[in-house]
């Protein structure tokens, strides 16, 4: 019998896209990780890969929002939650939001990622979702030093 809390079960998951940034920065690129998890399994991850790919909206949570609105029905989509290291941006929020995803659980801060990275465009992603009719959850920060670590040992 498992005891886990619903907080032990983000920060698991939250764990592996920090890992999955830490993985993105190895290659050369920015230090973002996300994975999506329904019914407690990872059904896709993904890293940041704008540079490896020549592609500047190639952000992970674009990626998943992608993947997700191809393969993933409405009722799925409503229960899948995405994991990411960074809270998204404005670009990836957007996608979430039409892709369907009604929850995000992020590390790191936009706010504390445009302090550390000098980012020139900052917007908390519940300012993006709170302009749709839905709604969709915001969790975080959470493990905060732990994601502000990985930006810190980039930029």
């Amino acid at each position: 019998m498992s005891h886990d809390t619903a907080a032990d079960v983000d920060e698991s998951h939250l764990r592996r896209a920090l890992a999955l940034a830490r993985e993105a920065a190895d290659a050369g690129d920015e230090p973002f990780g996300s994975l999506l998890v329904r019914d407690g399994e990872i059904v896709a991850e993904s890293c940041n890969t704008i540079h490896t790919d020549d592609d500047v909206t190639a952000h992970p949570e674009l990626k998943l929002a992608r993947w997700a609105a191809r393969e993933l029905d409405a009722g799925e989509l409503a229960e899948t939650t995405m994991y990411t290291s960074t809270e998204p941006c404005p670009m990836c929020a957007g996608a979430m939001y039409h892709a369907g995803l009604r929850r995000v659980v992020f590390s790191t801060s936009a706010e504390t990622v445009g302090e550390i990275a000098g980012a020139g465009l900052v917007m908390p992603s519940s300012e993006v979702f709170a302009r749709g009719a839905e709604s969709v959850e915001t969790v975080g920060p959470v493990l905060e030093s732990e994601g502000r670590a990985v930006h810190e040992s980039f930029w």
